[in-house]
């Protein structure tokens, strides 16, 4: 039998703030959460996609905000608001 395994889901966030030269301050629509830039040269008003606290890839704006909207599509089919709802 073939199990799915679990798998990490990434959500675009907008850096905000430098902290140091290694760390930054991500928005994630609202909420704020640090992140290492080892692994990328990020500066304020990118978009980067985060993976177990490290930043891993810089994301062009319009990249982003097109992810963004298929995760509000997604999330919006999941709360039921387009599901005909019970009788």
């Amino acid at each position: 039998m073939i199990v799915p395994s679990a798998m990490c889901l990434a959500i675009p966030g907008r850096v905000v703030e430098i902290l140091d030269g290694r760390r930054a301050m991500v928005d994630y629509g609202g909420t704020r959460r640090e992140a290492d830039l080892t692994f990328v040269e990020a500066v304020v008003g990118q978009y980067v996609l985060v993976h177990a606290g490290f930043a891993m890839q810089v994301l062009e704006e319009s990249d982003a905000l097109e992810t963004l909207a298929l995760w509000d599509e997604a999330l919006s089919s999941f709360s039921g608001s387009d599901d005909g709802g019970d009788a």
